[in-house]
């Protein structure tokens, strides 16, 4: 893609438009979680979503067939399980805790990047990090007298999804973003499956029991939100990939920042969710840590979306 055809402007404007998208859709998920079940959820918004990207494919917009199969299936595998564990917590924390988790995931892939693959690093970068993890601490706020491990689960899907980021360069970087998408939604769909199947019908009522719930039937209602939800994270995915397309990608990458801002005034609209002023504070730190990260990196990385190749779409 060439400088020429750079559009910053409307770039910002598709990302803020695909972050505002996620943050309503992920608060959705308690509609789900109260009596629906994490796996079955996966599955059917899974294989919803590939149905979704093949008639993409199917209308001439993009390549849904991978140029190798096992790196993709492989890749998959990192950001899928953070995702899993990602929607699994929005049931049990607050939305704002679980996205500031995810968004350890540039920190990560600094400290991956220097300690397996030799980069170095400056003074600068090392400082967001550590600014980035103090951070995540301010959000989590652990008490080391009752220390809660399913607090610091946002940052282990962080961690899995920054070596998602790795492995795609390293692994998947001349695949299509459809089939990279394909490849991530079609490993939650078998996830969910492989769920269901080790899990009893049922299971403890209450949004706590969403993990822990195997095949539950089916309402309308829930047919609803999961449709609501599929639909909903293709159009966001689809306007971040949009904004890399038309902006310069350290550039683009500083504005999906916005989801923490985004996803936590939809949980206060929607769920009278607050966030306390220790832990602004501390997302305002992992935001400021990631937009360094992001400047001073050659190689910008999405977040909630895959790496968008130079030739588009």
């Amino acid at each position: 893609m060439s400088d020429t055809g750079l559009k910053p402007g409307l770039a910002a404007v598709s990302v803020l438009g695909g972050m505002f998208a996620l943050g309503i859709t992920d608060n959705f998920v308690p509609y789900i979680s109260e009596t629906g079940s994490l796996w079955q959820f996966h599955m059917l918004r899974g294989a919803l979503a590939v149905i979704l990207l093949a008639a993409v494919a199917a209308a001439g917009i993009g390549v849904i067939r991978p140029l190798r199969w096992k790196a993709v299936m492989a890749r998959s595998l990192f950001p899928a399980s953070a995702m899993l564990i990602y929607f699994g917590c929005l049931s049990v924390l607050p939305i704002g805790v679980v996205v500031a988790g995810l968004f350890t995931a540039p920190m990560f892939v600094l400290l991956i990047s220097v300690l397996f693959l030799g980069e170095r690093v400056g003074k600068v970068r090392t400082g967001a990090v550590l600014a980035g993890f103090f951070g995540a601490l301010l959000v989590i706020q652990p008490d080391p007298n009752a220390l809660d491990p399913v607090a610091f689960a946002p940052i282990v899907a962080g961690f899995l999804y920054a070596i998602g980021a790795v492995v795609t360069r390293l692994w998947c970087a001349d695949e299509s973003t459809i089939a990279l998408s394909a490849g991530f939604f079609g490993t939650l769909a078998v996830f969910g499956a492989v769920g269901l199947l080790l899990l009893p019908a049922g299971g403890p009522e209450g949004f706590d029991g969403f993990v822990a719930r195997g095949w539950v039937p089916l309402t309308a209602s829930m047919w609803f939100w999961i449709a609501v939800q599929a639909v909903g994270s293709i159009i966001g995915i689809g306007l971040i990939f949009r904004g890399y397309l038309l902006g310069e990608a350290g550039y683009v990458a500083v504005f999906e920042y916005s989801l923490l801002v985004f996803a936590s005034f939809w949980a206060w609209v929607l769920w009278g969710q607050t966030v306390g002023p220790v832990a602004l504070a501390g997302m305002a730190l992992i935001a400021a840590a990631g937009v360094v990260i992001t400047l001073r990196t050659d190689e910008a990385m999405p977040v909630r979306a895959v790496k968008v190749p130079d030739d588009g779409i």
